[in-house]
């Protein structure tokens, strides 16, 4: 197996570096989205937050292959234009990790005591700065294992965008096994770069959560 590994690790390395291009792009678009999102949910602005109720609706109720099929093949279709499978991974990734985001930054910022808030404005900060350097550093720690876990669901949601021609990690490995025709030992060994993904990110974001616990 370790021959076979050696052999497939070039078109693994790629899967892997496409993986994690996705990932991350799309985890940074999905915070902006999330804070934003749920800034707007305890907010007071009634349109913007049923604006905001339909958009985490909708992508909290329908299947994450649906939202990448719509997006590439439905969208593209009905717009007539066209757009690269990584591009349409980031979008799909990041809106459907947004919307999950979007209810972990509301709740981390209502379990912060009020007072907090309150406290703030009566020392003459604005909502903004309050919110900003008082609320959220608070909140964040609370919502570092939300965020962690979310993180991990998005980083394994990549492989759904096989469907769509995205060259992740799981297509790499689909491609392997139709060379090869090692079905077991080349689906073992991509459960296993997962697994060394998925674990360095825990290690990483526990190390960030003892830091900020200190």
């Amino acid at each position: 197996m370790l021959e076979l590994f050696l052999k497939s690790f070039p078109a693994f390395g790629m899967g892997i570096l496409i993986t994690l291009e996705i990932t991350v792009f799309a985890l940074i678009f999905a915070t902006i989205i999330g804070l934003v999102v749920g800034l707007i949910n305890i907010g007071k602005n009634k349109i913007l937050k049923v604006i905001a109720k339909i958009y985490i609706d909708l992508i909290r109720g329908t299947p994450l292959i649906v939202q990448a099929f719509f997006l590439y093949f439905g969208m593209t279709g009905a717009l007539n234009f066209q757009i690269k499978p990584e591009v349409a991974g980031i979008i799909v990734i990041s809106l459907n990790a947004g919307a999950y985001m979007a209810e972990i930054f509301r709740g981390g910022i209502q379990s912060i005591d009020v007072g907090q808030m309150e406290a703030a404005r009566s020392l003459g900060l604005p909502y903004s700065k309050a919110m900003i350097k008082v609320v959220l550093p608070q909140a964040f720690k609370n919502m570092i294992p939300s965020i962690l876990n979310q993180f991990i669901i998005s980083l394994k949601d990549t492989s759904i965008l096989t469907v769509i021609g995205v060259a992740e990690l799981t297509q790499s490995g689909q491609i392997i096994i139709g060379r090869t025709y090692k079905s077991f030992e080349i689906w073992t060994m991509v459960g296993v770069l997962y697994f060394i993904l998925i674990y360095l990110l825990s290690t990483i974001f526990r190390k960030i959560e003892v830091k900020l616990h200190v």
